[in-house]
């Protein structure tokens, strides 16, 4: 195992040396929020539509992605969280609401539903810092890379999972993430991507799984069988000792995943699972499918796979591997439509679509990538879809305003007269302001104007409806905030943290 990673380490340094001597400079593609469309069981149980039709805000640190889960209204109000930028133990800290469930050492996804955690713009990396669900369901992931988490040393996170889920979670699709570590257990590091106790309806696609002692489990031990129905595909499983994955009891399909330098064992079905296992592609590799470390069996159909330098072990009490010539000892039922790519296509396509930082390309089903079928990115300003500025009217003008206090020489009022040369500050680093109407008015943006000399020096914010104290939007920074459509009479600005003394300008408010 070590030898392996050491290798492909050592092969990635003399590429950087090449690149530094011919003056090339490597980036990341731009990544986009758009996705080819949820696959496998995932779709299953009501199917896994994450944040769709709720709000969207932007975070660059662990604790602004748990921020965004603790101001929404509800556990269960849906949100996507677009994630730029490196998130580590430095950035992160829990986050107390009434909506949420929050930890410091890892990002918390526990007792919500409803959630898209997305990676933007430049990419999303977390460094040591695992993802956890936990009584949680219909939670989209994609585009993120999650690196080098620890169960041992320092500093820890996770128990050690890349990502983990655990008791009673349904509905979970994981797409184009990497998931890395740098050894095994012997080194601190656990799974890349585990499921215990009662998870079910899960689809991992497109991803990158690699240089890890265990790729991961679908049960904890061989009482814990009440996991399944879940989905691997288009996946590159690279450098694994073993767990590609570990399947204890429960149903997986497990089609068009291109698996090499596995080290001592792959698909292991046990305990009575089931594995379809369809159109894969096995290389440089030992005992790919079969049950292994026990003797409570597991079951296994195979269709259409490449067995390409694969070596196998002789069979035994607790061993039991499916080669030298891999049979069906079962047959395994689909509930869902799905296109196969042919065997022998598997990793060219794999590796110009599995991972982080792709374009999210996925396959056509004909071998060949594609983009998605709305590949606008958010973050483009170039992108004529995602207006910089609201239309119509100002409705903050003749409107009432008020606060939770005024610095000196400042006005509500202020805000709210057209005039960017006068302004309100709070009477401290924080404060609320708000625009108020007489009757119910349609509001869908504001727009937070800072004064002169002012500009940046608003941090963190929420929008809110003062009605019924729902929070509309959450983020960072001044300028154009948009929100699902509301009727309300009263709509609050909230400054929540900032690096100098905050001035508005205008609290514009516009109905489109």
């Amino acid at each position: 195992m070590r030898r392996l990673v050491t290798l492909r380490l050592h092969a990635a340094l003399a590429l950087l040396a090449i690149v530094a001597a011919v003056g090339v400079v490597l980036t990341m593609p731009s990544a986009s929020a758009a996705t080819g469309g949820v696959t496998g069981y995932a779709t299953q149980n009501g199917g896994t539509t994450g944040g769709a039709g709720g709000q969207t805000v932007r975070a660059t640190t662990g604790t602004e992605i748990h921020e965004a889960l603790c101001n929404r209204a509800s556990s269960s109000t849906p949100i996507t969280i677009e994630v730029e930028g490196t998130i580590n133990h430095g950035n992160t800290s829990k986050v107390s609401g009434d909506s949420c469930n929050t930890a410091e050492d890892r990002i918390e996804l526990k007792q919500i539903s409803n959630v898209t955690l997305i990676g933007v713009g430049s990419g999303a990396v977390f460094d040591q810092l695992g993802i956890h669900i936990r009584e949680s369901s219909n939670i989209v992931i994609q585009n993120v890379t999650v690196r080098n988490v620890k169960k041992s040393g320092s500093p820890t996170s996770n128990g050690g999972d890349a990502i983990g889920m655990e008791s009673d979670v349904r509905n979970v699709w994981v797409d184009h993430v990497t998931l890395e570590a740098s050894g095994g257990e012997d080194e601190g590091f656990d799974g890349l991507f585990d499921m215990k106790d009662n998870t079910q309806y899960v689809t991992l696609s497109y991803s990158i799984l690699r240089n890890s002692g265990r790729g991961g489990l679908i049960g904890s031990s061989e009482s814990d069988l009440s996991n399944g129905y879940v989905t691997f595909h288009h996946n590159l499983y690279e450098n694994i000792d073993s767990r590609t994955p570990l399947l204890r009891g429960g149903t997986a399909h497990i089609y068009n995943n291109h698996y090499v330098g596995l080290v001592k064992s792959g698909i292991n079905s046990r305990a009575g699972a089931h594995a379809r296992v369809d159109n894969n592609y096995f290389e440089d590799s030992k005992d790919v499918l079969g049950t292994f470390y026990t003797d409570e069996a597991g079951y296994w159909q195979v269709n259409g796979n490449i067995f390409d330098n694969v070596t196998w072990s002789s069979p035994a009490d607790d061993n039991q591997p499916a080669g030298p010539d891999p049979q069906s000892n079962t047959t395994v039922s689909i509930p869902y439509s799905y296109t196969l790519d042919e065997a022998t296509c598997v990793p060219d396509v794999v590796s110009r679509t599995a991972g982080a930082g792709t374009g999210m390309r996925v396959s056509d089903g004909n071998c060949t990538p594609q983009v998605p079928d709305d590949p606008t990115d958010p973050t483009d300003p170039t992108d004529p879809t995602d207006p910089t500025e609201p239309g119509g009217t100002n409705l903050s003008l003749g409107a009432g305003s008020d606060g939770t206090g005024k610095a000196d020489g400042t006005s509500y009022g202020n805000v709210r007269d057209g005039n960017m040369n006068t302004y309100w500050s709070p009477d401290g680093a924080t404060g609320s302001i708000s625009i108020k109407w007489d009757a119910a008015t349609t509001v869908s943006w504001i727009n937070i104007r800072e004064a002169a000399g002012a500009t940046g020096n608003i941090g963190s914010w929420r929008v809110v409806d003062a009605d019924n104290g729902a929070v509309l939007a959450s983020g960072n920074g001044a300028g154009v905030i948009s929100f699902p459509t509301t009727s309300l009479r009263k709509i609050t600005f909230q400054i929540t943290g900032s690096s100098g003394t905050p001035r508005i300008a205008e609290y514009e408010t516009y109905a489109a």
